[in-house]
């Protein structure tokens, strides 16, 4: 797949299937829509291809409101690409750029950058300056500029029963199987392995440390989880502690620590991809040590039933 950060430095080789949105998630109801891109442009002969904006627009229009993404960016390029589309511009959404016009954002972006043939999108989007332009007006305009408008009905959306919120609300409950199932795949974060108090390692359980660069970053609610990452092309399992860590520390700092079973390779440095699998409990404040250890020993039992139940 080809990537652009600006609209500008997309360069049209032939006509496009486009699709627009910010695709938060890349859920069952956004693959939908792509795997439905592709198969036009195959069809067709053209390229397909996603506009997407970053920051997502709340953040530029109401930065007081601290919203929280699904994906990363560079993982919703990666997931993107997944579904087969050929291009993904990802342009700059700024307060400059929402006070296009309706009938500039369609002539100078859609039909002359981009080369749109084809655009498919949903029955209620908007675009233009205050989001003015709905899909009446693209149709509209697809009559004087040529191209053809896909419809993706109301019918259509709901029958998919799957929104970018919903999957957030899901998240924020700790619901990973739940989500995992609204994505269609594992839910994932990535971050850096960094150095932690290692406490982990005095109680039998030392544990890789995870930092996430993007602040946006929506993280699973504080709780236990059964995870796993790809180390040396291996798929190695282990149990995650999202929270505070109340047995061992008074801070108020969430940290996101992975003990992997039957690993003890150095990982300090490594930038790693975290696939959540199954929430197994709250995180708990115990009275004693020996009670989470107790505790981490019954997770790490379930942990591996698990692991031996999904081979």
């Amino acid at each position: 797949m080809n990537t652009y950060d600006n609209i500008d430095k997309y360069k049209a080789v032939k006509g496009a299937v486009v699709t627009i949105g910010t695709f938060d998630g890349v859920h069952q109801g956004h693959q939908k829509i792509l795997q439905r891109v592709v198969k036009k442009a195959d069809e067709d002969n053209l390229t397909s291809l996603l506009l997407t904006f970053f920051p997502h627009p709340r953040m530029v229009l109401q930065p007081d409101h601290d919203l929280k993404l699904i994906n990363s960016i560079a993982e919703r390029v990666d997931l993107v690409a997944n579904q087969g589309i050929e291009n993904i511009v990802i342009h700059p959404f700024s307060k400059e750029f929402s006070r296009t016009t309706a009938i500039d954002y369609v002539k100078d972006i859609l039909v002359d950058k981009l080369k749109a043939k084809v655009i498919v999108i949903g029955y209620d989007h908007r675009f233009g300056i205050n989001r003015s332009a709905s899909i009446e007006q693209l149709i509209e305009y697809s009559k004087e500029y040529d191209f053809e408008v896909i419809e993706i009905s109301k019918k259509e959306v709901e029958e998919v029963a799957v929104s970018s919120t919903k999957v957030r609300h899901a998240l924020e409950k700790g619901a990973i199987e739940i989500t995992n199932k609204y994505l269609n795949c594992n839910f994932s974060i990535h971050g850096t392995v960094v150095t932690g108090k290692q406490v982990g390692r005095t109680i039998g359980y030392p544990t890789a440390n995870l930092m996430i660069k993007e602040s946006y970053k929506l993280i699973p609610a504080p709780g236990v989880y059964i995870t796993s990452s790809i180390i040396n092309d291996t798929r190695v399992y282990g149990m995650t502690n999202i929270g505070v860590n109340p047995t061992v520390s008074n801070e108020a700092i969430q940290t996101i620590e992975t003990y992997y079973l039957d690993f003890n390779e150095d990982l300090y440095g490594k930038n790693l991809e975290l696939f959540f699998h199954k929430r197994l409990r709250q995180e708990e404040k115990f009275n004693h040590l020996e009670d989470l250890v107790k505790a981490m020993q019954l997770d790490e039992h379930k942990t591996r039933a698990y692991v031996q139940q999904v081979g």
